[in-house]
């Protein structure tokens, strides 16, 4: 046991025998499980589909639209169905079914999400017209489909969104929480989250799962629409726990608005840290008081 191979050799005898306790984290059938990197690779083709021109695939080296387009919707059909093939049979409906029932059903539920494509493509057409609109700083519509985070996360979400809608199982999750760990953008695929949306900066922002989202709404960095309480766990499955915002909303940064019941009414404006837990009607202007501001002569010193 001196040895280097000796000690590795104890401390996998060691970890194998924690694996046999029972518990959920000792799980170790990797192909019953999706498989991260492949979501993430899906992710990038479907963001190849929807933005054509600035993702191409340097493997497809013949210069035809239609064939390279069959190409990539061939990869990731096959890939997105295998992967939700896997997060269905880890699901308790599923989990008894044969690998053919599976199988059809995940590729019928393939087929239905890329259909539903074009609609998330005329989707993002608003999204990157609002983040142009919106941004001063903006030189071009290009420069926020290369650059922004705040559009690559809600690219990502309103793809996400779909397989969410067609209770497809972990993969949506997986998927919003790639564009989460790149861009600090946290958006629950079961949020609604109408056209024209905009986030500016975006690292910070939190969406809740059952938060609703008009149109035309703008929010700020450290913006968060939250439960009120997590309190219940597991038993506020399926209720209405983060709030709704109406169009033509604005919130700005650090504002916190929580509550299933609260109800921004449109064409509010929300100022930064605002906390908000109950309803605002509409054309409204809601401002924190500010925090008052003590200053103080610096005794001067030599001393860095």
């Amino acid at each position: 046991m001196n040895t280097i191979e000796g000690r590795i050799g104890g401390i996998v005898d060691l970890i194998l025998s924690d694996y046999s306790q029972g518990r959920d984290i000792d799980r170790v059938e990797l192909s019953r499980q999706p498989d991260k990197a492949a979501v993430t690779e899906i992710v990038n083709k479907l963001l190849g589909i929807v933005y054509p021109g600035y993702r191409r695939d340097k493997h497809y080296r013949v210069y035809n639209v239609k064939h390279n387009l069959s190409m990539l919707i061939e990869d990731a059909m096959y890939n997105l169905s295998e992967q939700i093939a896997i997060a269905l049979t880890a699901h308790p409906h599923w989990a008894e079914a044969d690998r053919e029932t599976v199988q059809q059903k995940a590729g019928e539920l393939t087929t239905t999400f890329f259909t539903r494509i074009p609609q998330v493509r005329a989707l993002a057409q608003t999204d990157v017209e609002a983040a142009y609109q919106g941004d001063p700083a903006a030189k071009s519509l290009d420069e926020i489909i290369f650059s922004y985070p705040g559009l690559f996360a809600i690219t990502v979400h309103r793809l996400a969104h779909e397989l969410y809608l067609l209770d497809v199982p972990i993969v949506p999750r997986m998927m919003n929480e790639y564009a989460h760990g790149l861009t600090g953008v946290d958006i629950h695929p079961g949020a609604t989250i109408g056209h024209h949306f905009f986030m500016d900066h975006g690292t910070g922002i939190v969406i809740g799962e059952t938060t609703c989202i008009g149109n035309h709404v703008r929010i700020y960095q450290g913006v968060t629409l939250g439960s009120l309480t997590t309190r219940g766990g597991q038993n506020l499955r399926g209720t209405k726990r983060h709030p709704t915002i109406e169009d033509r909303v604005t919130i700005y940064a650090g504002a916190s608005i929580l509550g299933g019941e609260t109800v921004i009414g449109a064409g509010t404006v929300v100022g930064s840290n605002a906390f908000i837990i109950s309803s605002v009607g509409p054309n409204m202007t809601v401002q924190s008081k500010a925090q008052e501001l003590r200053l103080r002569q610096r005794q001067e010193s030599s001393e860095y």
